[in-house]
């Protein structure tokens, strides 16, 4: 099998496990509140990070120097979850995948105030075609735009924080201190969220196996994308996550009863072409 096949099974590994991540959070959305859904999430990380953190040499290998850097990385990573887990409540799977890949565009606009990146002309007019894409995904008129498109496009920018800070960290952070630092603070952060009310509701035994799933899912789909990204370039990679669209459309058609809408689609597909373009360029420029 070659490298670029590889690739892509990984990268359908990455679809799939996203998918299954917001299909179990839509359902235990009705049980536990997205505070709740985090720090359970979270804890099943800190399991399966801790397993693997001791298999290969132990917490000794764990970097502490960028501390702050992490914590920084680490508040807009939460914040975006628990948007992201509020907003699949709210509004129909497919149009929360949808403004969830505009992330790459706010990573365009705010990298020159994060990363001294320079804004090019092209990177004006691939955030530009990509924000249509948004418009015809939400169609915003008078008293039209509700809570879930504004939670869910906030959540792309959040991702888009703690893509860039993440950035920062892969200059001189393990992957393996990344992830570590991830799961425990967002642990941290679920715990504290979760019971300032003084209530952290128990997931119920019906519940349990898609919390699971989401642990499980949330990280592997992480691990899938990585190991995609390391075998063959995002050119080949990133139109595979598209997929992401019409496959979370059929099933939340066959297990909610949402209905599929064209301009969601339609929208979606002007955003993963802005994407595209941009890679295109980025990639010509470095070769050149």
């Amino acid at each position: 099998m070659t490298s670029q096949l590889k690739a892509c099974v990984w990268m359908l590994g990455a679809v799939v496990s996203f998918s299954a991540m917001a299909l179990a959070g839509r359902v235990v959305s009705v049980d536990l509140d997205t505070f709740e859904i985090m720090t359970y999430r979270s804890l099943v990380g800190v399991v399966v990070m801790a397993t693997i953190i001791f298999a290969s040499g132990g917490v000794r290998r764990i970097q502490t120097d960028r501390f702050s850097l992490h914590l920084i990385r680490n508040i807009c990573h939460f914040t975006g979850q628990n948007l992201w887990f509020y907003a699949l409540t709210l509004i129909p799977l497919a149009q929360l995948f949808a403004l969830e890949f505009t992330t790459p565009l706010w990573v365009l606009i705010l990298s020159p105030l994060l990363l001294s990146e320079r804004l090019t002309r092209v990177r004006i007019l691939v955030a530009l075609i990509g924000f249509s894409g948004v418009l015809i995904v939400t169609r915003p008129t008078m008293g039209s735009i509700s809570v879930g498109t504004l939670t869910a496009a906030s959540s792309a920018i959040f991702f888009a924080g703690s893509i860039l800070f993440t950035r920062k960290l892969t200059a001189d952070q393990s992957t393996l201190t990344i992830l570590t630092w991830l799961v425990g603070l967002q642990a941290v952060f679920g715990i504290i969220c979760a019971g300032i009310d003084g209530d952290i509701a128990a997931p119920s035994l019906a519940m349990t196996p898609f919390i699971i799933i989401i642990g499980f899912a949330g990280l592997l789909a992480h691990a899938c994308l990585v190991q995609a990204l390391s075998l063959a370039p995002a050119m080949l990679v990133v139109p595979i996550d598209f997929l992401r669209l019409p496959l979370i459309a059929v099933l939340a058609m066959i297990l909610f009863g949402e209905h599929l809408d064209l301009w969601v689609f339609v929208g979606a597909a002007i955003i993963f072409g802005a994407n595209y373009t941009n890679i295109w360029a980025e990639t010509r420029n470095s070769r050149t």
